[in-house]
């Protein structure tokens, strides 16, 4: 017997758990619009290295009921974020190895998923691989991408910097009070 052929792209998480079947490849990191998005402006992600990654289907046999389809995803991409602190494209691994669990409908998922510490998702016979993919590295990113020790301090603009302002020298109120009251003074 022949092995199923699996598009990625629409993908049948039923049939691919059932078979044990696995999947990899790699994608352009411009083909994840979202994750491209994210990037710094200077480093646009034509430039990035490509997306890995794979796909592993499982049938987990259930004591009372129908087998539990499950789906092992893991991948890697290198994306070029603005640094916090210097703001030039810091170039950054993320990766990502997560499993979910597929239920019948989104009312059962979305039950399971409050009760349980696995990920929970609903059947589909259409899933994006890509789009999972890229979900699993947004949500991999860094809240404050930064260097190590960046390339060059932050350069601020001269029409931009602080201007010192040379404030008028004031009197002195207690040089008016000593002048009067030496004035006071001599005329005793």
């Amino acid at each position: 017997m022949r092995a199923r052929a699996f598009d990625p792209l629409k993908l049948d998480v039923e049939a691919f758990a059932r078979e044990g079947a696995e999947l990899q490849g790699e994608w352009p990191a411009a083909a994840l619009a979202r994750l491209a998005e994210s990037g710094a402006p200077e480093a646009p992600a034509q430039g990035w290295p490509e997306v890995h990654w794979s796909a592993r289907g499982e049938q987990r046999p259930v004591r009372a009921g129908e087998p539990e389809a499950w789906l092992h995803l893991e991948a890697d991409a290198e994306v070029a974020l603005t640094c916090q602190r210097c703001l030039q494209p810091v170039r950054l691994p993320v990766s990502s190895e997560r499993s979910f669990r597929f239920v019948r409908d989104e009312a059962r998922a979305a039950e399971l998923d409050m009760d349980s510490e696995d990920e929970v998702l609903a059947l589909t016979r259409s899933l994006d691989l890509r789009e999972l993919v890229e979900d699993e590295l947004l949500l991999e990113l860094p809240v404050v991408p930064r260097h190590e020790v960046c390339p060059q301090p932050l350069r601020v603009p001269e029409d931009d910097a602080p201007q010192e302002e040379v404030e008028p020298e004031r009197p002195n109120p207690f040089a008016a009070l000593a002048a009067l009251k030496k004035g006071s003074a001599s005329q005793s």
